[in-house]
């Protein structure tokens, strides 16, 4: 069942930061899942709202209960957070666990980043570091797989931001790579993607992400502030442009994808260090 006061409070949270809701609404909540008491969905909650979906903004970390069912919502997105998918927080453990719900109802879902990640530990699939301590922070070239291409083309270049990087699980279809520190950027498993980027990011979030997080930028293989900035000017506007194909063709089911042929599935990844 739908809890009311959770999907309110959150939404108070969040004024200012995304469009004002239409509480005459006909459509489905969306279950937004975010990580810190700050945090916005940036993109991905403007498309709902714009389309005529409330947000379900839920902050599992800060108390908020999780839907014990999706049976009166359209789907989920978990999203980022500086915590990692390995880590034995109860809230982080709750949250993996909780994402066979979705699985289980064959609901849309999406993992972004952290919630990528934890889409990945429920599958079975490993979380880690990179062998050389290499991150992903700015924008990076992403190559759409033939496996994604009928579901169409992902953006050549997208934002990252993190430091793990995970497998692809079991059964899972690989949509998205790249040749860089982390090559598995994509997937699917049934009704629910994954996505390593973040497709969310607004300019705003951008220069607040970078000037907040200098250390950040100092780590092995992240880009310098200024070509964030830049790579957003240039990359930002195709990115929205296929977040809003993606999230019309993923609320209305048709992302799901049929089991891999072998010749589809992904290549061996990259070690992973725990």
């Amino acid at each position: 069942m739908l809890d009311v006061t959770p999907c309110e409070r959150s939404q108070e949270r969040a004024v200012g930061q995304i469009p004002h809701q239409n509480r005459r609404a006909s459509k489905p909540p969306v279950c937004i899942i975010l990580h810190q008491e700050n945090s916005n969905p940036g993109h991905v909650g403007q498309w709902f709202v714009r389309n005529g979906y409330s947000l379900d903004i839920r902050k599992p970390r800060f108390g908020d209960p999780l839907p014990r069912t999706l049976e009166q919502h359209c789907g989920c997105v978990i999203f980022g957070g500086p915590m990692s998918a390995n880590d034995t927080d109860d809230f982080v453990r709750s949250e993996i666990d909780w994402i066979s719900v979705p699985l289980r109802e064959g609901k849309p879902f999406l993992g972004i980043c952290l919630g990528a990640q934890m889409l990945t530990v429920n599958l079975g699939a490993k979380v880690g570091f990179h062998p050389q301590e290499l991150v992903e922070i700015g924008y990076y070239p992403l190559e759409t797989t033939e496996a994604a291409k009928p579901l169409g083309h992902f953006p050549d270049h997208v934002y990252e931001w993190h430091k793990e990087g995970f497998e692809l699980p079991h059964g899972a279809r690989l949509l998205a790579t790249s040749a860089g520190a982390f090559p598995i950027q994509a997937f699917s498993y049934g009704a629910a993607v994954a996505v390593q980027f973040h497709p969310e990011i607004t300019y705003a979030q951008v220069h607040r992400w970078t000037g907040h997080n200098p250390q950040r930028l100092a780590m092995h293989g992240a880009c310098p502030h200024q070509e964030h900035i830049e790579g957003h000017l240039r990359h930002g506007p195709r990115v929205q442009a296929w977040l809003d194909r993606f999230l019309r063709r993923w609320v209305s089911g048709e992302f799901v994808a049929p089991a891999p042929t072998p010749e589809l599935v992904a290549p061996a990844p990259r070690l992973l260090r725990a």
